[in-house]
């Protein structure tokens, strides 16, 4: 009877704490914005297969009742979120017109108003927009997890020097794994 009770004991702890989890955690989907897919104003690298991976963490957290918060860029032209990632009626949106989506947005007030201080980061630009707002966050004390797979960047030029979009993504990820979790969206989702 005792070994019953301990086991009951354990697993509704176990539970508890899963569900604290899921409930103190948010997704972030940064700038997934048509400007940025083919025969956009800033074409990506390869945009189609970072959307369709944050599409399937999106779902996660969809069928979890996850906290899902999505982010845009204001422009005037191609700035709709594309739709393999568009919000449903329920979810949050946040318009930015800087490169950090906590920069002037009141994202970091909403989140903590939920309660939440865990982030898992996916979205556009590798190096700029996902890569500041993942610093920003880790500044303001929230746990953060990158799905790399699940981002996207283009080709950078430096006088002569082009810096192909692989090899931008990579430098800004393993700069970034000194302020989250950085990961693919496999290793995520069998957790």
């Amino acid at each position: 009877m005792k070994k019953l009770l301990f086991v009951l004991i354990f697993l509704i702890t176990t539970i508890s704490s899963f569900a604290q989890k899921l409930d103190s955690t948010a997704l972030i989907l940064i700038d997934i914005q048509e400007f940025y897919f083919p025969g956009g104003a800033a074409e990506l690298v390869e945009p189609e297969k970072a959307a369709s991976q944050a599409a399937l963490v999106l779902d996660h957290f969809r069928n979890n009742n996850g906290m899902i918060v999505h982010v845009k860029h204001k422009v005037n032209s191609g700035g709709e979120i594309h739709h393999i990632v568009a919000p449903t009626e329920n979810e949050k949106i946040i318009t930015k017109t800087e490169v950090s989506c906590f920069n002037g947005t009141g994202l970091d007030e909403f989140l903590r108003s939920q309660n939440i201080n865990n982030l898992v980061l996916v979205g556009m630009q590798t190096h700029m927009c996902l890569e500041g707002g993942t610093r920003a966050a880790y500044d303001l004390g929230y746990k953060c997890t990158v799905i790399y797979d699940a981002c996207a960047t283009r080709n950078l030029k430096f006088g002569e020097t082009v810096i192909k979009a692989a090899e931008v993504h990579a430098s800004t990820l393993a700069t970034l794994k000194s302020y989250a979790k950085v990961i693919n969206t496999e290793e995520y989702l069998i957790r």
